[in-house]
């Protein structure tokens, strides 16, 4: 007897720890378990945004790669800015507008435009510096094809740790402020490319020193 009453002893102490706290437990278990599951839907939400968006950027590089036609260009607009507004934060919709702009500036002859799309691109690229580096560079060509000098100034030397890109930011440089007609900034901007190593690609850079009476280790 003393043994059953032991037992209906611990049967109703459990009873009663469970009325005290059993509304408690049954809570911490459904917040536990509504954490990994909202954290396993999280993720596989990601996993397919990420596939969505290198198929959509899949589908504007075949596009871009085979336009040949006004028709085409505008396909390739509507992609990239459907690239751009549906996975917006993700290196996929900057890479969607260098694609843009490079169309807006080689087939549409529209630097304008081209720059609206860099710059958007830019203010997206901040956290890979390499990246920001190649969007800023064509952003100052755009902006300088535009004839929008003053931005293109101020994209140039708004660049941080430029590296490898210093030679080719210095020389575009001197290119815009020959542009504005201040021939002693652009020697003084060239002679920095050429301490970095720039040379145009094909000797440009020292056949913009001698239109301006500069040669050798001047």
């Amino acid at each position: 007897m003393a043994e059953m009453r032991t037992e209906e002893e611990q049967i109703e102490a459990i009873k009663q720890w469970w009325k005290k706290n059993g509304s408690s437990l049954l809570i911490g278990i459904a917040l536990a378990l509504a954490i990994v599951f909202g954290w396993q839907a999280w993720q596989n939400h990601q996993a397919t945004q990420q596939a969505k968006a290198a198929a959509d950027f899949g589908q504007l590089i075949q596009q871009a790669t085979e336009a040949s036609s006004d028709e085409d260009r505008e396909s390739v607009a509507y992609l990239a800015n459907k690239v751009r507004d549906d996975h917006a934060g993700t290196a996929y919709a900057v890479y969607a507008m260098l694609i843009l702009a490079n169309q807006q500036m080689m087939a549409d002859n529209d630097p304008a435009a081209a720059a609206e799309s860099l710059q958007w691109a830019l203010d997206q690229s901040g956290s890979s510096e390499a990246l920001s580096l190649v969007v800023r560079t064509r952003l100052a060509r755009a902006q300088y094809g535009a004839g929008d000098y003053d931005a293109a100034l101020a994209t140039v030397r708004g660049a941080d740790n430029a590296g490898e890109f210093e030679g080719l930011l210095a020389e575009l440089e001197g290119d815009i402020l020959l542009a504005t007609g201040d021939q002693s900034g652009a020697e003084e901007a060239y002679l920095r490319a050429r301490e970095s190593g720039g040379d145009g690609g094909i000797g440009l850079l020292r056949q913009k020193l001698a239109s301006l009476g500069v040669g050798g280790d001047a």
